[in-house]
């Protein structure tokens, strides 16, 4: 219960961007603005802040980063196994494919620091910098063949990428800013948190394309129970303790990415399934969180 309240203000956040969307009528010229103001500018500087703050085990990232990859690869092939006896048309099942392993950042980073603080954070970013490319690379992979120009670019002008790389760089050059600048970018942090929820509860859809419910069903047990449970087997397994063994664990309970409906639609894919099992698995992981995390921290 205690684990439970301390996400609370999260998901609080998270019904009150759909409650605004629902009934402020902002239009979508606004949220699109908000989704771009958190993404490019917001999410960086809060990567940025919590990375140059926290102490660095490098030694701990190799198997830190393999936990979270077999866990995502774990997922992959849960979702392949649909397509052995699915009927779906091929851009439907491609398209829904990449909610199976996706991960929402904003949650991520949102969750990491209400629990363990910049520390959490670090370390959050630091698997999400890592995983943001790949999962790219395979869900635009799998929807290939209806034609995604520029993949390249667009990995290497992600802006959680370079937060990460960033943070990073300047921790290990033993960059301390002046107080002006850590005041600055963690007022830029602060923000960051609450407009990032608030755009995700606005995202929120509740509609899918029929024929696609239980592929869908699946994908979302996948995704808030057999990925995390893959973490927990493989991360103790390779010795994971204490904070990288929590984050990690957390990474692989995230609800699904709501960037999987934009590459959906751009590559001309089934973007209202996908918005239904993005909300479906947002909503769910209300439920499913909070138990990862009391499982972690009792």
């Amino acid at each position: 219960m205690n684990t439970a309240l301390l996400l609370l203000p999260d998901f609080s956040l998270i019904l009150l961007g759909a409650a605004i969307r629902r009934w402020m009528h902002l239009g979508d010229h606004f949220w699109n603005g908000v989704e771009k103001l958190v993404y490019f500018i917001l999410f960086p500087a809060l990567l940025i802040n919590a990375i140059i703050k926290t102490r660095l085990d490098l030694g701990a990232a190799l198997p830190l980063l393999a936990t979270a990859f077999i866990a995502m690869a774990g997922a992959m092939l849960l979702g392949l196994l649909p397509k052995l006896f699915s009927r779906l048309p091929p851009l439907t099942f491609a398209s829904l494919f990449q909610c199976g392993y996706r991960f929402n950042s904003y949650i991520a980073l949102a969750v990491a620091g209400m629990l363990f603080g910049s520390p959490g954070i670090a370390t959050m970013g630091l698997i999400v910098g890592t995983a943001v490319p790949v999962v790219n690379l395979v869900s635009v992979w799998m929807l290939a063949r209806h034609g995604e120009s520029g993949l390249w670019r667009e990995v290497a002008r992600n802006p959680l990428i370079w937060g990460t790389f960033a943070g990073f760089l300047l921790n290990l050059a033993g960059f301390v800013p002046p107080a002006p600048v850590q005041a600055f970018l963690g007022r830029l942090a602060d923000a960051s948190i609450a407009l990032g929820l608030i755009a995700v509860g606005a995202a929120l859809r509740l509609e899918s394309s029929p024929g696609v419910r239980g592929f869908s069903l699946w994908l979302l047990a996948v995704k808030l129970l057999a990925l995390p449970l893959i973490a927990v087997f493989v991360g103790q397994y390779f010795g994971l303790a204490g904070l990288n063994y929590q984050v990690v664990v957390l990474f692989a309970a995230l609800p699904t990415a709501s960037s999987a409906y934009i590459l959906a639609m751009r590559m001309g894919g089934d973007g209202k399934s996908v918005a239904w099992l993005i909300s479906a698995t947002t909503l769910g992981s209300m439920l499913t969180l909070p138990l990862w995390a009391a499982y972690l921290l009792g």
